[in-house]
């Protein structure tokens, strides 16, 4: 599979366009950090029994381990394919690497034999128990794709080349890497993107060629050029939004939140865009524009909800991992927090909801009902007694390539340069006081000043009078030279 047409981070490349690096350089990293473990192990424990021909299935399962990914990564499987196909069974890039990989020593006739084949997949997958090796050597299956805690070499590989990319030093621990991270507005254009493909489905239906190899082969990131280029009237909606999406006339962010891990299905299930289009409809808003309202659809508001945690949800992943001692090297034991630090943090996950909208004459409009809603949300009964919850909206900082200067976080073991800050009070979550408009707001963005500015200045040269037409700078050289010679 050509993955050399896939680009590892997707749409974040049009907000880092030096994050331009492919699957194709990631996977040859994989391999190399996946072979380098094995063997690692093999000299360092003989008595395990790591054969040349283990090392083999562990190097090929990090080489073809993202074999089944579609255009802009995870946006295909992740967002384009559940609403393409939503009655297709449970479909994911792994399962289509192991399709990829099946058709790829069918066609090429490779020196594999179906065992490996299968060890291959399992080792892909993480999952230990689908092969006879899963049973004697199943530490050799939390080498790419580690199932129990998250640590495997898939993650070292695209930690330090993401960061490379984006400007972030190379050498960054795991525990800053994380603490630094930021939600950025690529995922706006995510949206649009998925919205183009969908309407383009309907036509070209590429959606199916999922199941067909020879076919999903040649779906790479070049998809939307493929689109742009036609001349079909059916695709001119599509059109429209890539033209925008070159325009840089995305859509529009308007809200945004931090909620605590264990409120994530509350959220999920009533904030929808149909409970925030229903709110603007029949709750009592005041000083929203009912001409918007009785144009306001639910095809107009997406929400989002996405998770940062440290690998395991909201779970402490240290707890899942084993600890051995210099001193008894074959004995290995979980450790305690006092073992650790009294200073982890409480935390191992959090959520952020983010609101869209597909129109600027929206915005306001949106926000008021989103919050409408955020704010009647029902808490379960178990979260009522909760007394410190994570609702802190990320402060406008500088950006991600730019460090900031001793900022640590409490879980750290050094204090914050800025002051801390409890919010101490049951979880009916507060409003985002750094994005608050008008509920009859509409955006004065650069593009739409820009177009507007440039529709003034045609109706002013309609009006221009045309015998007499306004001196251009040549003429006003020659004139100046002139009137210096008399």
């Amino acid at each position: 599979m050509d993955l050399q047409l896939h680009r590892h981070l997707g749409i974040s490349y049009y907000v880092f366009p030096g994050a331009s690096h492919n699957r194709f350089e990631h996977c040859l990293g994989v391999g190399h950090l996946a072979r380098m473990m094995a063997q690692h192990l093999q000299k360092s424990q003989p008595s395990l029994g790591i054969k040349d021909k283990h090392i083999r299935c562990v190097e090929l399962a990090g080489l073809c381990h993202d074999l089944g990914h579609g255009p802009w990564s995870h946006v295909w499987d992740g967002h384009f394919i559940p609403i393409a196909l939503p009655n297709h069974p449970k479909w994911s890039h792994e399962k289509a690497s192991e399709m990829m990989f099946d058709d790829m020593v069918k066609q090429h006739d490779l020196r594999i034999s179906p065992e490996e084949v299968e060890t291959v997949k399992a080792l892909i997958s993480g999952k230990k128990e689908r092969c006879k090796l899963g049973r004697t050597m199943p530490f050799l299956f939390e080498i790419v794709a580690n199932d129990r805690n998250g640590i495997d070499v898939d993650k070292f590989d695209y930690i330090a080349r993401d960061c490379h990319s984006v400007g972030e030093k190379r050498n960054i621990s795991m525990t800053r890497l994380i603490h630094s991270a930021r939600v950025i507005d690529a995922r706006a254009i995510e949206y649009m993107v998925i919205d183009v493909l969908l309407i383009a489905q309907k036509y070209m239906k590429f959606a199916e060629y999922i199941d067909i190899p020879e076919k999903y082969l040649h779906l790479t990131d070049d998809l939307l050029n493929r689109i742009n280029m036609t001349e079909s009237k059916e695709l001119a909606p599509a059109r429209k939004i890539i033209s925008r999406i070159q325009k840089r006339d995305l859509y529009r962010r308007i809200d945004h939140k931090i909620i605590d891990w264990d409120l994530k299905g509350v959220c999920q299930a009533h904030i929808t865009p149909e409970s925030i289009v229903h709110a603007a409809k029949h709750a009592d808003l005041p000083g929203v524009d009912q001409g918007v309202v009785a144009e306001l659809t639910v095809d107009h508001v997406i929400v989002d909800v996405s998770t940062m945690h440290y690998g395991r949800g909201g779970v402490n992943p240290v707890s899942q991992v084993m600890f051995y001692s210099k001193y008894n090297p074959n004995v290995c034991l979980q450790a305690e927090k006092e073992d650790i630090s009294l200073l982890m943090p409480e935390k191992f996950g959090e959520v952020l909801m983010q609101v869209y909208t597909k129109e600027e004459k929206f915005m306001g409009l949106v926000q008021a009902a989103y919050r409408h809603v955020f704010k009647s949300l029902p808490i379960p009964d178990d979260q009522s007694e909760i007394a410190t919850i994570a609702v802190i909206t990320p402060p406008v900082t500088e950006a991600p390539s730019t460090p900031r200067i001793l900022t640590r976080l409490p879980g750290l073991g050094v204090p914050s340069t800025q002051p801390s800050r409890s919010f101490v009070r049951t979880p009916s979550l507060s409003e985002n006081k750094f994005t608050t408009l008008p509920p009859n707001y509409q955006s004065r963005s650069p593009s739409t000043i820009a177009s507007r500015s440039l529709k003034r200045s045609r109706e002013a040269s309609v009006e221009l009078d045309i015998d007499n037409p306004p001196p251009t700078r040549k003429s006003m050289r020659i004139a100046a030279a002139v009137g210096s010679t008399k």
